[in-house]
């Protein structure tokens, strides 16, 4: 599942029609990517707006059209956005396609994981004003990890770095790379950090957050040469820092990679 700087950069993909009218709307009437929403709602709403601004919340995007119309997108596992011709055929599993006179914006998504939503109003609609804070701004403190951990005391630190509502747009392999640079063992309880560990985990969330983004977010691809990213599925891998071999199983339902020298579980 694509996390936040895939995210960023798939955003991206639409900027072409940016300024542009929407001539025709064309939507999947059975693909679940509108549960909980009539596409022809979307199809009537869009219809004649014109595309204004874009932004990307975790693994959310926001599509700002004129008339205070708000789109909302999410990817899921299989979701990608993409601009065709003008004439482009709408392919099986297109969920949505937005026409403008020389180009097609396409929402493509084959497992239908993703999701679409829809607003019409001068505020933004509950379901972006009220998401967590980004964990690369000014509002996700130190204070705010310690009580997010203490919250979940009991969970391994990983499950807590995946829920989405504390960290959003950290996915695995970004959770791996934190813990790695945190020096934190992935099934260390989250209440049982001590304070060197709390502030290691909030300062690494931040800057591999900053990272990804000033890199996958910007151009796409992979993250720099010398994080764990690159080595994490290697068979036989060496941990960069260390050059111990890495270990991988699963922790809190994800397969998981870490470096035991670097990684160590205490006991309690």
């Amino acid at each position: 599942m694509p996390e936040l700087a895939e995210v960023e950069f798939a955003r991206k993909a639409w900027n072409p029609g940016l300024g542009f009218l929407i001539q025709r709307v064309e939507t999947k009437e059975t693909s679940r990517v509108y549960r909980d929403l009539r596409p022809a709602m979307v199809s009537k709403g869009l219809k004649g707006m014109v595309l204004e601004s874009s932004e990307a919340h975790g693994k959310k995007m926001l599509f700002r059209f004129s008339s205070d119309r708000w789109l909302g997108l999410h990817l899921g596992m299989t979701g990608s956005l993409r601009v065709d011709c003008g004439d482009y055929a709408k392919a099986k599993h297109d969920a949505l396609v937005l026409r403008q006179k020389d180009r097609s914006l396409v929402f493509h998504d084959p497992r239908q994981f993703g999701r679409i939503l829809f607003h019409v109003g001068t505020t933004s609609p509950d379901w972006w004003s009220d998401l967590p804070a980004e964990v690369y701004s000014e509002e996700f403190t130190l204070n705010l990890v310690k009580a997010i951990l203490t919250r979940r005391s009991k969970a391994p630190v990983k499950a807590v770095l995946l829920m989405q509502q504390f960290f959003p747009g950290i996915g695995n392999w970004m959770v791996d790379e934190i813990l790695w640079r945190a020096r934190i063992h992935p099934a260390h309880p989250a209440g049982k950090l001590s304070l060197g560990k709390q502030k290691a985990l909030w300062k690494e969330t931040r800057y591999v957050a900053k990272g990804a983004l000033a890199t996958v977010g910007k151009r796409g691809g992979d993250p720099p040469a010398d994080w764990l990213f690159h080595v994490r599925w290697r068979d036989g891998g060496q941990c960069p820092a260390s050059g111990k071999s890495l270990r991988r199983s699963e922790v809190a339902g994800r397969t998981t990679c870490w470096c035991p020298f670097r990684q160590r579980l205490p006991r309690y």
